[in-house]
């Protein structure tokens, strides 16, 4: 049935919640703070609202709505001189500062969305333009198909969602000079187990942080893969006929130099 108490006779703190859609809760947070007491109180130590109490509350869940704060509502409410168009202004900023967040939080989350479930947050437009027209587009996706459950798919989709076009573009241009310089360090004769050698695994290392941490004996095992994947050996061999099967063994010779069995190394090893 629905409550047809006349507010002059009083209401009580259930039928206020009721009409105005507030917790009992509320209401008695509001009367022990002061910020809205009933005036009244029956035989029995009942509170009850009068007509005038009902109206404050009005004011309070109004101003409550549009985000005031209570010390801000009680001041709006008691204080005759109280800038209320300000404070009302002042609300409206920061309303407006806050969507403004949560938009961005938005286009953060679809971003990342979009790199865990296709794995390069990037029109086609952008891919072409970034990794030159050989790119296969469908590289991304086969490689969430693969390594889409592993934690460093994971780890590689939290660094893509944040990164621009242009980080992609300096990636990218890392990625081809450690490939020059790999090329280059083979034509010259650079030995695996060597200084040189070394440096040149740990800058690979470094560039390959750009999608997600890489162990010493996980990086075993992507060397592995270079020479043994058509995929990527054409890549590497591509770039110099030989590199593919030339950065394994400098990779092995570099994780022996660490304590490292480069024929038993996992996936999953700690450097």
């Amino acid at each position: 049935m629905p409550d047809t108490t006349d507010a002059a006779e009083g209401l009580t703190v259930g039928q206020v919640s009721k009409r105005l859609d507030v917790t009992v809760r509320a209401l008695h947070h509001w009367d022990e703070t002061g910020l809205a007491r009933p005036s009244l109180r029956t035989a029995a130590g009942y509170r009850l609202y009068t007509a005038a109490d009902l109206e404050r509350l009005h004011r309070v869940v109004v101003y409550r709505e549009l985000g005031l704060g209570l010390d801000k509502i009680r001041h709006v409410l008691d204080d005759p001189d109280s800038d209320v168009t300000g404070a009302l202004r002042t609300q409206r900023r920061q309303v407006a500062e806050r969507i403004e967040r949560l938009q961005r939080l938005g286009t953060g989350l679809d971003r990342m969305i979009e790199a865990h479930e296709g794995g390069l947050p990037l029109t086609l437009e952008q891919q072409a333009a970034i990794f030159g027209p050989r790119w296969d587009t469908e590289g991304p996706a086969e490689a969430r198909r693969r390594y889409g459950d592993t934690t460093q798919w994971r780890q590689y989709a939290e660094r893509a969602a944040s990164r621009s076009p242009e980080e992609w573009q300096a990636v990218t241009e890392e990625v081809a000079a450690l490939d020059r310089a790999l090329a280059d360090a083979m034509d010259a004769g650079v030995a695996p187990g060597s200084a040189e050698a070394g440096r040149l695994v740990e800058r690979h290392r470094e560039v390959f942080a750009s999608y997600f941490p890489l162990t010493r004996q996980m990086q075993v095992c992507l060397a592995r893969m270079y020479e043994s994947d058509p995929g990527f050996a054409a890549h590497y061999d591509g770039v110099r006929p030989g590199l593919a099967a030339w950065f394994r063994r400098v990779v092995d010779a570099d994780a022996r130099a660490h304590g490292i069995d480069p024929d038993t190394a996992t996936w999953q090893g700690e450097s």
